[in-house]
């Protein structure tokens, strides 16, 4: 990675001369390299550009924004790059509530809804093109010679179908704003610096929630994507099987890189950290070290979603038998995870309560340990009533899906766990049970293994359709799909 020049921002740039990095090979710019560089280049605009295919949709979204929050200036931040180590950082990826508003994904993006006549005229706040006259685009860190090329502000306009402005600008304008402003807050440090007098907590938090609740019931646009991520993924653990050889002779470095490299060829990344988690490693229920042996003769948990390039992600869990056939007691525990998910699939519908999947999951769980013997001589009731399933099963039995891989996170609980199933409702039903390597109250035999079954479920008109359904889910046909593709 070449290291010349110094990290500025093009605020800073505006602002003063662009400094040169501390330590650079070169010891300064002469005035005949720096009038050299400003002349000499084609001009690269587009035109006539076509809007990007969710434009419909994000506008359709900034109107229910809008109607919700009538006379009030709205402030939605894409964010800004996070460092990771000096002068390198992470990945950019956009705040959810910034994409799902505009549809676009580049870093230091603001929308603002100004209030009007009828309602609110959105604008988004961009970087414009890097200036050539002052050197930035050679000269600054982020600079298109150094990062790559972005789009002019009239090309954003034309792709999203919103007006576009230079957001270097933004700060001084809204310290200057009267009226009521909301923020989403978490996102760009010098935004809310600019609004620190004129915003509240509590106020912004309504405009959070109202946004988490939107997302609760998927357009169209929004269901493509999440089954683009799911067949994705289906591909991804197609991958990991075919190459389960190589992760013995290795770790589960290997699965995390295989799937990875999937993610990245079909998608935009990974919608979370990929779970790799074999042996005993798959009672951890966000195994994320993917450090470990891969052994035959023992199960692998992969827990695993690629996300799309519009940032939708699938969550997907399958329990594979490294060698490709369980052993009489991984079938078994097995099996019961699966029939514990058909109960939860089967109570996906519209006009269901949110909780219905999990708590008819979580009655064929405790079933199935009453029967073995693990709770005493305890009637199934009184098991769910106490809670006692829970030492195995842990967690609770599904989430909201979308843009975030736990979507809709801030959503009021009597609009989420507590409100009712509708068409267009995404959510993931993953039963499991874990039995710890140290848990001294099961057989031995019973100890380090941990199953997990999870798929992505979109409620429809006349129940649910299963997103995911391309990967084999029976014990079976779990075996038979990975003999198949071992060849």
């Amino acid at each position: 990675m070449s290291e010349e020049l110094a990290p500025e921002t093009p605020e800073t740039a505006e602002a003063e001369p662009i400094k040169q990095r501390k330590n650079g090979l070169y010891p300064g710019i002469s005035d005949e390299l720096a009038e050299n560089m400003k002349s000499g280049w084609a001009d690269t605009e587009l035109h006539g550009l076509e809007p990007i295919a969710q434009a419909s949709y994000t506008a359709a979204r900034r109107a229910a924004l809008s109607a919700r929050f009538p006379g009030e200036r709205l402030v939605i931040p894409a964010g800004n790059l996070k460092t990771r180590s000096n002068d390198t950082e992470y990945a950019f990826r956009a705040s959810t509530e910034y994409a799902y508003l505009t549809g676009d994904l580049t870093q230091d993006g603001v929308l603002v809804l100004e209030p009007s006549e009828g309602g609110h005229e959105a604008t988004v706040y961009l970087l414009p093109r890097s200036d050539r006259e002052n050197g930035e685009f050679w000269l600054d860190g982020q600079g298109e010679l150094w990062v790559g090329r972005r789009n002019s502000l009239t090309e954003a306009e034309q792709l999203l179908g919103i007006p576009a402005q230079d957001v270097r600008e933004l700060p001084a304008a809204l310290a200057e704003a009267t009226g009521p402003v909301r923020n989403v807050r978490g996102h760009d440090a010098g935004i809310e610096a600019a609004l620190t007098d004129k915003v509240t907590a509590e106020r912004d938090e309504e405009l959070r929630v109202f946004l988490s609740e939107a997302r609760l019931v998927k357009d169209a646009f929004e269901i493509a994507e999440l089954q683009k991520a799911c067949d994705a993924t289906a591909r991804g653990f197609e991958d990991v099987v075919k190459v389960l050889d190589k992760a013995e002779a290795t770790s589960e470095r290997y699965i995390e890189g295989t799937f990875f490299l999937r993610a990245r060829v079909d998608g935009n990344d990974i919608g979370y950290g990929s779970i790799c988690a074999a042996g005993p490693h798959a009672t951890t229920l966000h195994w994320v070290r993917n450090d470990g042996a891969v052994r035959s003769g023992e199960l692998l948990l992969l827990d695993a979603g690629v996300e799309t390039d519009e940032l939708y992600t699938a969550d997907v869990t399958r329990t594979l038998p490294i060698n490709g056939t369980f052993s009489p007691l991984q079938r078994k525990i097995y099996d019961a995870v699966y029939e514990a998910q058909e109960a939860g699939i089967a109570a996906v519908k519209p006009g269901a309560s949110f909780r219905d999947f999990h708590d008819a999951a979580q009655r064929v769980l405790a079933q199935k340990l009453v029967e073995w013997g693990l709770l005493g001589d305890l009637p199934v009731e009184k098991v769910l009533e106490l809670g006692l399933q829970r030492r195995w099963t842990l967690h609770g039995t599904g989430h909201m899906l979308g843009m975030d891989v736990h979507d809709c996170a801030v959503a009021r609980t009597e609009a989420y766990v507590d409100g009712t199933l509708e068409p267009g409702v995404c959510l993931t039903v993953e039963p499991g049970l874990y039995f710890q390597a140290d848990d001294l109250t099961v057989p031995e035999e019973y100890r380090g293994i941990g199953v997990r079954i999870e798929d992505d479920i979109l409620v429809t008109e006349d129940g649910n359709r299963n997103l995911s359904a391309t990967l084999p889910r029976r014990s079976d046909e779990v075996e038979a799909w990975m003999a198949r593709l071992k060849g």
